[in-house]
């Protein structure tokens, strides 16, 4: 039965409350993470505890239980010196900086040459999420697993 600190490995589907796909599981590469540990967003994780292997799961989440409310303060200008050694900053393009939280990514919005707009939010902040799966294993997690706070 899943509780916290155990193995977990699903497969699932996820669309957009409009049904559009986002991501997929492949069956030869579901996903594994340790249970309670933060490695899956809140909703699915209420979802998930206390099933049992080969339980099928659907869970329709709001943002708020996703990846939460779109926050505009972390849409920002920044000088375009900021990305040194970076001749070609286009729309779409994935960096890490520096946060007052730790280091975050940031997607570039815009750049011109003086300004880089970047959004700190998660690509899927703001949205609903349908996800829809299955439990494949549950298991208990290593020492050593525990301790790396992953799955191995």
């Amino acid at each position: 039965m899943i509780e916290k600190d155990k193995v977990v490995i699903i497969e699932y589907t996820v669309k957009d409350l409009n049904g559009v796909l986002i991501n997929a599981t492949e069956s030869d590469e579901p996903l594994a993470f340790i249970f309670g540990a933060g490695h899956v967003i809140p909703g699915l994780e209420k979802c998930l505890d206390g099933k049992d292997s080969g339980e099928e799961f659907e869970v329709k989440l709001e943002a708020e239980e996703a990846y939460g409310p779109r926050n505009d303060s972390l849409v920002q200008e920044v000088e375009r010196a900021a990305f040194q050694g970076v001749d070609n900053i286009e729309p779409g393009m994935i960096f890490t900086a520096s946060g007052p939280k730790g280091e975050i990514q940031v997607t570039v919005v815009s750049a011109d040459d003086e300004k880089v707009r970047v959004d700190g939010n998660h690509p899927l902040a703001g949205k609903g999420l349908h996800f829809v799966g299955k439990v494949l294993e549950v298991r208990d997690a290593t020492e050593e697993e525990l301790s790396h706070g992953h799955v191995h």
